[in-house]
């Protein structure tokens, strides 16, 4: 799927209340009072097709890739979240003055029991706690695990007080048609997440893999390597990304996303750059040889396989090596006709991993704080850097493959595109969104 395929899906998705509610021709109220049911609608529609965008579904991921599908997923969680909090505030018209009956032609929108008002107060509570959870995830002191698994509970238990909602307090949500409506499409947004936690486990249950090896390649990072177990692994291109759960029983939360650093050229064995930085990937090192794992995947669009360009630039920033590691070993033994470049910083020289195997590349090491011996690049990828490293045909007829710290990515991204390279020709994968 394009990203132009899956904004139209969006909007398409997000818009057919809204379009479905005037197909049924109701009678029309007051602007305020239609303001305020449209963005309720549109708020409850948004966080339903939120569900599907984040459910890690191959056909959506790796076509646009897992960092522009997940960041499209915040920027609109928070347009809904806007929408939902706004929403409540246009019915003040309504309610002020004078006795509230029950309104039997349901032309307040409103009703005055509390029951039915309850869901929704319950969600507009909610909302904006689990945005918040969401965006602040990376400063709080609990697992990952831990936190997706409250996400995901949050956002189920959201999706369901806003369905009681809109179908017992709206004016046209009590219409039949909208009833069904707003059953099916909760149906499927609640399917998406069984899915992910029952279909997909039962899936890896059938396809187990071994550790086969857990080798340290840096002081903090290690490379483990799995093998399928009774079947025939893993179908993926060089540069994808996979879930890895190991150690754990096929429907544990304790699985986390990792790329892959093999080339499928290499054989059935996949395996998984790691650079100890939470609570799993500093017990790496200490993984047995043989623990089952299950993997989830290949997801992404980082690969240069079938592409016409006569040269790939590798730039990667610390343990954004791994994906790029997995495109160099393909390349490398498939014989790729086409020129290659690595660019890879780091802060001192004991980070740079798998040293001899790149050393054997077209290579540009560099370090942001390198000791009086170091006899290689100074500083940070810039644009001099680049400037140094790439020739002016190059920037333009080259495809650049991006991945590593966010600050990292916007510098070269912004240079490349003022140096004259296409869009289409930028693949990145950034580590996060915020």
């Amino acid at each position: 799927m394009k990203l132009g395929t899956l904004i139209l899906f969006y909007l398409l998705a997000a818009f057919s209340p809204l379009v479905l509610v005037w197909a049924l021709g109701a009678e029309p109220r007051p602007l305020r009072q239609e303001l305020a049911s449209g963005l309720g609608m549109l708020a409850f529609s948004m966080i339903l097709v939120e569900f599907i965008l984040s459910g890690r579904f191959k056909r959506v991921s790796n076509g646009v890739g897992m960092d522009v599908t997940m960041r499209i997923h915040q920027l609109m969680a928070r347009t809904a979240l806007a929408f939902a909090l706004v929403h409540p505030f246009l019915y003040q018209g309504t309610l002020v003055g004078g006795p509230r009956p029950w309104d039997r032609d349901r032309q307040l929108t409103l009703t005055t029991d509390f029951s039915d008002l309850a869901s929704g107060i319950a969600a507009y509570v909610l909302l904006p706690s689990l945005v918040a959870l969401a965006i602040g995830r990376r400063h709080l002191d609990y697992k990952y695990e831990t936190w997706r698994l409250m996400h995901g509970i949050g956002a189920l238990l959201i999706a369901l007080l806003l369905l009681h909602h809109t179908v017992y307090a709206g004016r046209y949500g009590a219409q039949p048609a909208m009833t069904w409506f707003w059953l099916a499409m909760t149906g499927v947004a609640v399917g998406s997440l069984l899915f992910v936690y029952c279909v997909v486990p039962l899936r890896q249950r059938s396809r187990p893999w071994r550790v086969t090896s857990v080798k340290q390649r840096t002081p903090l990072q290690w490379e483990l390597t799995v093998a399928p177990e009774g079947h025939g692994g893993l179908a993926y291109k060089a540069g994808q990304f996979v879930w890895l759960n190991v150690g754990h029983s096929a429907f544990s939360m304790g699985e986390n996303p990792f790329s892959i650093s093999s080339a499928p050229a290499a054989g059935p064995e996949v395996s998984l750059l790691i650079k100890e930085l939470g609570d799993f990937t500093r017990t790496v090192g200490q993984i047995p040889v043989q623990t089952c794992a299950y993997l989830d995947g290949p997801y992404g669009n980082l690969s240069v396989e079938g592409r016409g360009e006569p040269g790939v630039a590798l730039i990667a920033g610390g343990v954004g090596l791994a994906p790029l590691l997995g495109i160099l070993r393909q390349m490398r033994l498939t014989d790729d006709p086409r020129q290659r470049r690595l660019v890879y910083g780091n802060r001192v020289e004991e980070q740079i991993a798998c040293r001899a195997e790149l050393e054997q590349e077209d290579h540009v090491f560099v370090l942001s704080e390198p000791t009086g011996d170091w006899a290689g690049e100074r500083g940070m990828i810039d644009a001099a850097l680049l400037d140094r490293t790439f020739t002016s045909g190059e920037f333009r007829s080259w495809v650049f493959v991006l991945c590593g710290p966010k600050v990292m990515l916007d510098v070269v991204e912004d240079h490349l595109i003022a140096r004259g390279t296409p869009a289409h020709r930028i693949l990145s994968e950034r580590f996060n969104y915020d």
